[in-house]
């Protein structure tokens, strides 16, 4: 699929804008609430948007996970199998969008970022201890990783957060540790994703592409302040792209139109 009148200046714009979502996602999550209306801005319709944002997201994923397990900041045994119940849940997710009207997620969605956001701000200031997990590890990749995986199938803003959010709360995890699991979760959803929009034809290759290198950029930059940041940094930066999430998606749907 292609879309007519692309200028340099359009993809210019687009590539700095791959390149910040790419540096936030991977820091705090919530990059697909800055690339995806800049799609549809672009003139993209909304599955095309989709489409071409699973494109230039799965690099900027690939691309920080390739780093954490390479530099060992995630061990590949202790990630594979909750990639592949993420990859499971995400296909199913993404077969639905294409049938389903992705209006019933309109105040599903901002409920949820509500909760992340007042989370991170009220709870303990969390570190990298290793704290009692809630649930086992069974329930944990059987049931939850895969239900967020559905999620980012079916729309996906907020993704990388709400896995943080479940390692940290669920499994005990600390934030930085979790942060950077949830990397090579959302890459495995990217991916299934992208693999059913490939075949339904989804997929803009010129945005897309030059999305890619700049989402390359920014996960590259994110994966190396990823551990070298203060987990209260990161715990702020967390809330603040939580509500800022809630607000430019409030805006968007028109509930703030008052204003």
């Amino acid at each position: 699929m292609e879309l007519t009148h692309i200028t340099i200046e359009l993809l210019s714009i687009l590539f700095i804008v791959a390149i910040v979502a790419g540096l936030l996602d991977t820091l705090a999550g919530g990059g697909g609430l800055i690339s995806v209306p800049a799609l549809i801005l672009s003139g993209l319709g909304p599955l095309a948007a989709l489409g071409t944002n699973k494109l230039q997201g799965s690099m900027g994923t690939a691309t920080a996970t390739f780093l954490m397990i390479k530099n060992k900041r995630i061990k590949w045994h202790e990630v594979k199998q909750l990639m592949l119940f993420a990859f499971i849940g995400a296909t199913i997710g993404t077969i639905a969008i294409q049938f389903i009207n992705p209006e019933v997620l309109n105040y599903v969605i901002p409920i949820v970022i509500s909760f992340i956001g007042i989370y991170f701000l009220l709870s303990p200031t969390p570190n990298e201890q290793q704290t009692k997990p809630k649930v086992s590890k069974r329930v944990y990749r059987n049931i939850v990783i895969p239900t967020i995986g559905c999620y980012d199938g079916l729309f996906g803003p907020g993704t990388g957060s709400f896995f943080a959010l479940a390692g940290i709360s669920l499994r005990g995890n600390g934030i930085i540790n979790s942060t950077a699991i949830a990397k090579s979760l959302n890459f495995s959803t990217n991916i299934a994703s992208l693999i059913i929009f490939l075949i339904a034809g989804k997929i803009v290759w010129t945005i897309g592409l030059v999305m890619m290198l700049g989402q390359a950029i920014g996960a590259w930059l994110g994966s190396h302040f990823l551990f070298s940041i203060n987990p209260k940094y990161l715990r702020a930066l967390v809330v603040i792209m939580c509500f800022c999430m809630l607000v430019k998606y409030s805006y968007d749907m028109g509930w703030l139109a008052f204003i």
